[in-house]
This record gives structure tokens, C-alpha cells and sequence, in this order.
């Protein structure tokens, strides 16, 4: 079958869903079971799609934003969600133990050099892999960059965010007393992992309701009821990687330490109005990595599935692609 030609993409934004050629559950290290799926081109250029969150697993969706033609599509559950297993654990997870697990599904696989394409805590992720394991790495294709850091959290959770949406911040901040408001946090922690299940669900899906509530520049402010079960895995996740500021050393350690892929191309899609991931860290991360290309998308805001995001990304895709055929 032919390939569609880019100015074509470019229109249509996504490829066709293709299924999956291979599906697996990997053992990793501290306990879990990782799943793992391949799609397009078993003998195409690789490329590892890394999931938002943390906690959000992946979906058949993201397999649309590359010619199966052309790519090796590796997508795969982080620890403890999706259809990885423990589910909801937080035992032995941490970034450094993602770090390993991208690097066991590599080596696992016969993969010498990959496209690594992630968005949002994705793009965290992108970014510490390829600063730990540059060689490993052709490209990177980010979108909405999260860089772990003190700023983001306080813009989303000490209420930066809440003043554009003030109606949706009173529903996530009246769950918690107010003489704990000033770490939402922390109180957010103690009742994800109460041990209370009643309790730790009504706090997941609060949690992840704010997040969702935010995720479209076309919201309405209403994030709607995440079922239980995955609500659950994605807050105690995020909550979990966020009391422990993504394990990184210091604060601002990716920017610290970009010069490390300073050499490598990559794409970065940020939208204008994201309010989950503001553009000022985008901004900041291409102005110091030379090689770095920045499409701020106008009138588009964090979640992939954004018309103007999708279509940036797809291109992306597409010219890499172009540039392997010569």
C-alpha cells in the first residue's frame, strides 16, 4: 500500500486505527509485569510512545499518529496502571525505575535507536530517557512539556490554574479542610493512600476530574466522573510522583541537564492555551536545546486529541518519515 502523502495528513490529522501485531506482558524489575503492544511495520523505524500521567496508560488511539507503513509502534502500560500489574502500586515505582523499564522493553526487542514520542508527563519522560540513554535515541517528538518541576506543580495545585477556573478549583478544594489547603497535595496524599478504598476513590476522581476538567481549550469546566478503577491508579500516581517531586535530584534538573541531547532533533507541540502545562516551560526548553524545532499551536490547549495538536504531531511524523525515504 502506497503511503498517504503529508499535505494529505495534514488534513485528516490521524491515520487509520491499526491493531496491534504483537501484545506481551514483560516482568521488570521490584515485583510488576509491564504490558506491551506492537503495531504498524515490524520491520519499520521504531518508535516508543511514553503515556501521560503519571498513571494514564496508553490507548488505541495513540497508534494513529504514525504511518503504519513506515513505523515500528511500541506502546506500553507504565507501572502500576493500564493492564500492567500490581495495579494502583506504588511500591518500587519511580522514575528511575521507568527509565529501566524503557530500556528492558528495548533491549527486549532488539531495538538499537528509537523515536521517542511522549506528551505531557510523556514528554517528562521522553526527556529523562534521552538525557540517561542518548544513544538510544533519533529523535524526540514532545508534546505539552511537563519538566517536573516546583513552578508547574504550584501553577496547577497552589492555584494559578484555579484563577482562570475558579468554579472547577472550588470543586477540587472543597474536598479538603481548609487548614490544609496551603499543600493540596500532601492532603490529597493522605486520602489517596488511606486505606480507606471508598475514601481513596472519591479523592481519585476528584483529583482527576481537575485534571480533565482543564485538558481542552474548548472546556466547560466540567471534568466529568473518571471510573473508579482507573481513577484510582492515575491519582495515587500522579499524587505519589508528585509529593516526590519525580525523583530528580534537584529542582530544574532536565533543563540543567539538556545539553546531553543537544544533538539530537526533535519536535516540540505545545499548545497556546494549555492550562495543565503552561507554554512558558516549552519556551524555555527550546531556547536552550539548539536542536529543537517549537510549534506553538494557537487556539489549542494540552490534550492530544486537540485538532490543531494532532495535526502538528502527525506532520511530524510524517516528515521524519519523509526524510528516512529520501
Amino acid at each position: 500500500m502506497d503511503r498517504i502523502p503529508s499535505q494529505k495528513r495534514a488534513v485528516h490529522y490521524l491515520y487509520p486505527s491499526i491493531d496491534p501485531f504483537d501484545q506481551r506482558m514483560i516482568s521488570v524489575s521490584g515485583g510488576h509485569q509491564i504490558y506491551v503492544e506492537q503495531c504498524g511495520n515490524p520491520q519499520g523505524m521504531p518508535v516508543i510512545v511514553l503515556h501521560g500521567g503519571p498513571g494514564g496508560g496508553c490507548s488505541p488511539a495513540m497508534r494513529r499518529y504514525f504511518d503504519p507503513q513506515v513505523y515500528r509502534v511500541v506502546l506500553f502500560d507504565q507501572r502500576g496502571c493500564g493492564r500492567s500489574r500490581p495495579h494502583a502500586s506504588v511500591e518500587n515505582n519511580t522514575t528511575w525505575d521507568l527509565v529501566d523499564d524503557i530500556e528492558t522493553i528495548r533491549k527486549g526487542l532488539g531495538i538499537d535507536k528509537a523515536v521517542i514520542f511522549g506528551g505531557s508527563w510523556g514528554a517528562t519522560m521522553s526527556l529523562i530517557y534521552a538525557i540517561s540513554h542518548p544513544d538510544h535515541v533519533s529523535h524526540l517528538i514532545l508534546r505539552g512539556v511537563f519538566m517536573m518541576t516546583q513552578t508547574e506543580l504550584d501553577w496547577f495545585y497552589a492555584g494559578g490554574a484555579g484563577q482562570f477556573w475558579p468554579e472547577t478549583w472550588v470543586r477540587f478544594t472543597n474536598l479538603i479542610p481548609e487548614d490544609e489547603h496551603g499543600d493540596l497535595i500532601a492532603a490529597y496524599h493522605k486520602r489517596l493512600f488511606s486505606g480507606d478504598m471508598s475514601e481513596e476513590i472519591r479523592a481519585a476522581q476528584a483529583w482527576a476530574s481537575w485534571e480533565n476538567a482543564l485538558a481542552s481549550v474548548n472546556s466547560n469546566g466540567d471534568g466529568g466522573m473518571a471510573p473508579g478503577h482507573y481513577a484510582r491508579a492515575f491519582a495515587r500516581l500522579e499524587n505519589h510522583y508528585f509529593v516526590n517531586k519525580g525523583f530528580l535530584s534537584e529542582d530544574g534538573w532536565i533543563l540543567k541537564n539538556v545539553d546531553k541531547i543537544a544533538h539530537i532533533p526533535g519536535v516540540i507541540v505545545q499548545g497556546r492555551y494549555d492550562m495543565i502545562c503552561p507554554p512558558q516551560r516549552a519556551w524555555e526548553l527550546a531556547r536552550a536545546w539548539p536542536n529543537a524545532d517549537l510549534h506553538m499551536v494557537p487556539l489549542a490547549g494540552h490534550a492530544l486529541s486537540e485538532p490543531g495538536i494532532s495535526a502538528e504531531l502527525v506532520r511530524a511524523m510524517d516528515q521524519i518519515a519523509e526524510d528516512i525515504s529520501g
